[in-house]
């Protein structure tokens, strides 16, 4: 291949991994706090950096956040739907510039998160 189609092919792959969102991560987040955290870049096909909460109906104050990217035609949607019999509502809103969807990270163990996350189900169900 001529080195110029080639210099023409790597300029363009940077500019294209150039041009890919930055976006922070939360897997699981609970109370404002996310745990397993991290900063991702995007592929090309998404355009937006999202957070989204699921409210549980049943508990009335247990929210679980979570953020990443997202394809644009998701963002503004609000879903509903139904885990171990507990209704939940979710949204999604989003953004467009590199780490919009700021979050703040807490490392703890998954037991402890998975522990958090069922008590405040269960406490739910007990008042019910």
């Amino acid at each position: 291949m001529n080195p110029i189609w080639k210099a023409v092919i790597g300029l363009s792959a940077l500019i294209v991994a150039a041009n890919c969102l930055n976006c922070r991560k939360c897997s699981v987040g609970v109370f404002g706090s996310c745990f397993f955290g991290s900063d991702v870049t995007c592929d090309n096909a998404t355009q937006s950096c999202y957070s989204g909460e699921a409210k549980f109906n049943a508990t009335g104050f247990l929210t679980l956040q979570t953020r990443g990217c997202l394809d644009s035609d998701l963002c503004g949607l609000t879903l509903t739907g139904s885990l171990l019999n507990a209704a939940y509502t979710s949204t999604f809103s989003c953004c467009t510039k590199d780490m919009c969807n700021g979050a703040t990270s807490v490392q703890l163990s998954l037991t402890v998160a998975l522990g958090a996350a069922v008590l405040s189900l269960l406490s739910g169900f007990w008042e019910l």
